[in-house]
């Protein structure tokens, strides 16, 4: 796949590869920076997989300026090649957020989880959803300490509460799986950042919507176990 973008180089890097992208650490004008590469599906129809691909790509871009644009930091994108469907975008020093948590106490992390709400509620605010809101998609910047949200390729422009609340039950299933003794106290701190910049009120809707997603699913589990008996 040849990029279309000057200043590319042959000391590249593949950080990940996942079954909707690759993302591979290069150079752009100098800057390091990450190319977010998003592969071909074999089982789609060519025309439509393009299609796809292409609408995806430019929306994650949309998404990452309109979130800069309404204060939420996300790496810079510096192009967007929509023929190889890849955005090449700032790359980030830093930690994940999960890495972070891992064996601190609750109050040496805190503040990063009243910012990682407050930048939520922003987001929400402005009429976007992450999609993944998950703590491997919030990184720490390294040595700064600032919040970085990452990977908008499920995102989209959205202000329905349900959509919104679909966010934060992720983000509190990724504090249950990965940090389950001090998930319900983590996510508190989420919360507090949240209504900051939410309001009380909005909030409150949004916790209330969370408590229902929670229960459709443990009804759905519920009725899958009792036909698998």
């Amino acid at each position: 796949m040849k990029s279309m973008y000057h200043g590319s180089t042959n000391n590249e890097e593949v950080l990940s590869w996942g079954a909707e992208a690759i993302i591979v650490k290069t150079a752009f004008m100098e800057l390091p920076a990450v190319k977010k590469i998003r592969v071909p599906k074999s089982y789609r129809c060519r025309e439509l997989d393009i299609s796809l691909r292409k609408r995806r790509t430019l929306l994650e871009a949309k998404l990452m300026f309109y979130s800069i644009k309404n204060g939420v930091p996300t790496p810079v994108v510096y192009f967007i090649d929509l023929v190889n469907t890849t955005i090449v975008m700032e790359y980030i020093e830093g930690k994940l957020l999960k890495e972070v948590i891992s064996g601190k106490d609750l109050s040496s992390v805190a503040v990063f989880l009243e910012k990682s709400g407050y930048y939520t509620g922003l987001l929400h605010e402005a009429g976007i959803v992450h999609g993944d809101l998950t703590t491997s998609n919030i990184m720490i910047r390294e040595p700064a300490g600032d919040i970085t949200f990452i990977d908008f390729g499920l995102g989209a422009f959205s202000k329905d509460y349900e959509d919104q609340s679909v966010d934060l039950h992720l983000f509190l299933r990724s504090l249950e799986s990965t940090h389950y003794s001090i998930a319900y106290e983590a996510f508190k701190h989420f919360i507090k950042g949240y209504s900051k910049a939410r309001g009380e009120n909005i909030a409150k809707k949004i916790q209330s919507k969370i408590k229902e997603i929670r229960m459709r699913g443990r009804y759905v589990s519920e009725r899958k176990r009792k036909y698998e008996e």
